[in-house]
């Protein structure tokens, strides 16, 4: 993969949050979207203390899933 087709911003975390928690990111993504009402940081709490994500995974789905949500 050369350095103009790598994968930038937040969805560059996805494989390895695949590969540590044993779910694909539409699995994150539902339960982010089925939280509605919460803010960014509100969310990335919400998986930290739920389902036991590190800041780092959580603040980039979260940032990913609504960056996607503000384009629908």
């Amino acid at each position: 993969m050369s350095d103009t087709d790598k994968v930038k911003g937040p969805a560059s975390y996805f494989p390895s949050i695949e590969k540590k928690y044993g779910q694909p990111i539409s699995h994150w993504k539902a339960l982010i979207r089925g939280q509605a009402g919460l803010t960014h940081m509100q969310l990335v709490a919400f998986l930290k203390e739920t389902h036991g994500l590190g800041h780092g995974h959580a603040n980039a789905l979260v940032a990913d899933t609504l960056a996607e949500d503000r384009k629908a």
